[in-house]
């Protein structure tokens, strides 16, 4: 009678004995060891300690460089002493890193209280500031801010500085402080980039000799009683225009003349 090995249980027949049934433990045993090699049935308890696996050595005291075709976990995989619970896809959001993602990131993304950084900053929801110091200029995309204390605040000047006849466009982007000077020539004025419809957009204009040129004022431009201001042959006069529907009609007033 067949006796079995110890850990696949393989069929050890009688020496000098089984006679007539040698053929059907080894059928049987080579049908075993079928199932293991096939990945049909768990090897386990085996010390691999050389050779290869997929070209990379396996049993080296020193690691060498070697990389499998395919890795897989049939539960979880484990990386020394870690669990890796991380899905593949998670993982491939890591591909192309250089370096710890905490630093990239602390690099791009500034944490309100305490550090700086640079790049878009997106919130899912709306964020509470305090205290926040601005470094650079801050780009508001023409979007609504509401309940605002301001304090100590400026505007930018468009200094178009000697206005030599000809066309002088006023480009509302470039600030709405304007200022210039009249010195040759018929000045025709226009004005560019206002805010959308139904916003008060509006600009001073800090005018150096205007009276010393014929000057032009755009013809959607309204004044007091129909009639444009007469301006200082040598001297400033400032001009405030507004509009609130995009530009269509501007409302001229002259604020003050020949100032000394």
């Amino acid at each position: 009678m067949a006796t079995l090995t110890p850990n696949y249980s393989f069929q050890k027949p009688t020496v000098s004995g089984d006679s007539g049934v040698w053929g059907g433990y080894l059928n049987a045993n080579w049908a075993s060891i079928d199932s293991l090699l096939g990945g049909n049935t768990s090897i386990t308890g085996i010390d691999i300690n050389s050779g290869t696996i997929d070209g990379t050595s396996v049993g080296l005291t020193t690691a060498s460089t070697g990389a499998f075709t395919t890795l897989g976990a049939s539960s979880t995989f484990t990386l020394g002493a870690t669990a890796i619970t991380a899905t593949g896809v998670e993982l491939n959001y890591s591909s192309g890193v250089t370096s710890a993602i905490q630093t990239q990131l602390n690099g791009k993304l500034a944490t309100p209280g305490s550090t700086t950084g640079t790049g878009a900053l997106v919130y899912g929801t709306a964020p509470t500031l305090t205290g926040v110091t601005l470094a650079g200029a801050v780009t508001g995309a023409d979007q609504i801010v509401s309940a605002v204390n301001l304090k100590d605040y400026g505007e930018v000047t468009n200094a178009i500085a000697s206005i030599g006849g000809g066309t002088q466009d006023i480009d509302l982007v470039a600030g709405n402080s304007v200022s210039g000077t009249v010195d040759t020539g018929t000045t025709t004025f226009t004005f560019s980039n206002p805010t959308a419809s139904d916003e008060l957009c509006g600009f001073t204009l800090t005018l150096t000799n205007g009276g010393s040129q014929t000057v032009n004022w755009p013809a959607s431009v309204d004044w007091a009683a129909a009639t444009a201001p007469t301006l200082t042959a040598a001297g400033v006069d400032v001009l405030v225009f507004y509009t609130i529907d995009g530009g269509t009609t501007w409302y001229g007033f002259l604020s003050g003349a020949a100032m000394a």
